[in-house]
């Protein structure tokens, strides 16, 4: 029930900030606040189906997989490997936080462990492949392998110690 409190609390900061912004636009008088609100509109709508799709694939996630093979493979006891299987899969999870989050959300729900589930979010966060092309077309290949050589080592050590001291 905690996080229903979390999520209203983060809706209320959200929206104030929102209030405020728009606020200060509309003393401006230049237009800013139509154009801005139909910018953000125009987000929603490209989010709203992304958002629909990442629930839908948590919820079927649960239901696909069986808790017993979660928590085998990826609960506290999997030790190391649910770390690694964990880091790998945050790595593989294109998009963004509305993409990843009810995913990692279903996968901890189901019974992995903290460890597996710091290591995909910082997997996910650090080495997302989905950020690759650009990170490639805009840094460089050297800028970009010298990256994911350091950055590699970081989900699994990060998972490891959530696992060590959670």
């Amino acid at each position: 029930m905690r996080e229903v409190g979390i999520m209203i609390e983060a809706m209320v900061v959200l929206s104030l900030f929102a209030l405020i912004l728009l606020s200060i636009a509309v003393k401006r008088k230049d237009g800013s606040s139509k154009k801005a609100l139909r910018s953000g509109f125009g987000m929603m709508k490209g989010v709203i189906p992304l958002l629909l799709f990442a629930f839908i694939l948590s919820g079927m996630l649960q239901a696909a997989i069986p808790a017993e093979l979660i928590k085998q493979w990826l609960g506290s006891e999997a030790g190391l490997r649910g770390i690694i299987i964990g880091t790998l899969a945050g790595t593989s999870i294109p998009g963004g936080p509305y993409i990843s989050f009810p995913i990692i959300s279903a996968v901890h729900d189901a019974g992995a462990g903290i460890g597996t589930v710091v290591a995909f979010v910082t997997g996910w966060a650090m080495m997302g492949l989905g950020k690759l092309p650009f990170e490639l077309a805009i840094m460089g290949t050297r800028f970009t392998l010298v990256r994911m050589l350091l950055f590699a080592v970081f989900p699994v050590i990060a998972g490891w110690i959530a696992y060590v001291v959670l």
